[in-house]
């Protein structure tokens, strides 16, 4: 499974973006995704979660109601939507790929992306 994360940039303080990670490889369908960030100084922290189908998802605390995931089966591609933006969301946006059911541990995940930054002024 190889994945791209995408749609990264430098916003304003109460923007929304939406991040993209697209997949490749013949068992990507098999694989639940989640993402996380790495804010400057700070360790990987653990955001959302989606299953392999889409059907059930699971956004930390930390964001719920701020960020959503979403996942287009067709297209191979699960989505970030990310609203009213803050200055300490400013960080490096990781998506992975994992075996484990709706898992928030970081290392039940196997296959990482290069990561995509997000930096939000004030």
């Amino acid at each position: 499974v190889q994945l791209q994360a995408s749609g990264g940039g430098l916003v304003q303080a109460g923007d929304s973006l939406r991040l993209s990670c697209a997949a490749s490889g013949r068992t990507f369908s098999t694989y639940g995704v989640g993402w996380f960030r790495q804010g400057p100084g700070k360790e990987r922290e653990f955001l959302a979660t989606i299953n392999w189908v889409g059907s059930d998802r699971f956004e930390a605390d930390s964001v719920r109601g701020q960020f959503t995931i979403s996942r287009d089966t067709v297209k191979n591609t699960v989505y970030l939507q990310m609203n009213s933006l803050e200055p300490e969301d400013t960080a490096v946006y990781y998506c992975s790929a994992t075996k484990k059911w709706m898992s928030q541990t970081l290392g039940d995940y196997n296959y990482w992306g290069q990561g995509t930054l997000v930096t939000v002024s004030s």
